[in-house]
């Protein structure tokens, strides 16, 4: 049984350029923090999942041990465009948190990991996603998201209970 909660918020002034955007999830997965941690931590099969997907994954630094400071490459559609990212792991802290940095356009995010042991065989997992904007586009595209917020919260709520029920999965299975 997993628990969720999901929250939505706007930071910053609406009125200012550099506001941020912010998502948080919480998701209760059944099973131990490091069998998890394990499963979140799978670089290869992150990799396959975005390729599954239709995003083009290309890793820049060449060791598959995952470790701060990897980098890679996306291409990947957006509202009909083609668009790039760079992705960073920025912090990779064995078996609490992992945290991406992105950069695509003007639009800069942070995709944080956080998880805590609730007992022997029972994670909690925190998720917050920021977007930042640095240009007028990616400040129009984060106005038209907190125009949403509703819907957007809602879909980020269920791709984070999807991803955990996922994780939960290949935590159970045996090593």
């Amino acid at each position: 049984m997993r628990t969720r909660w999901i929250d939505a918020t706007l930071a910053g002034n609406n009125n200012k350029p550099g506001q941020i955007m912010e998502f948080q999830a919480k998701e209760d997965i059944e099973a131990p923090i490091d069998r998890v941690f394990a499963a979140l931590s799978d670089i290869n099969g992150i990799e396959r999942q975005a390729l599954r997907r239709g995003i083009k994954v290309r890793r820049i630094t060449p060791h598959d041990a995952p470790e701060a400071g990897m980098r890679w490459n996306a291409g990947f559609k957006f509202r009909g465009r083609d668009m790039t990212a760079d992705v960073l792991l920025a912090r990779f802290d064995a078996p609490e948190a992992m945290m991406f940095e992105g950069q695509s356009g003007g639009l800069d995010t942070t995709f944080q990991i956080d998880l805590t042991a609730l007992s022997p065989g029972r994670t909690r997992m925190a998720i917050t996603a920021a977007l930042l904007p640095r240009t007028l586009s990616a400040r129009l595209l984060v106005q038209s998201l907190k125009l949403a917020k509703g819907r957007v919260t809602r879909k980020f709520s269920v791709r984070v209970a999807q991803f955990a029920k996922s994780v939960e999965e290949k935590a159970a299975k045996p090593t």
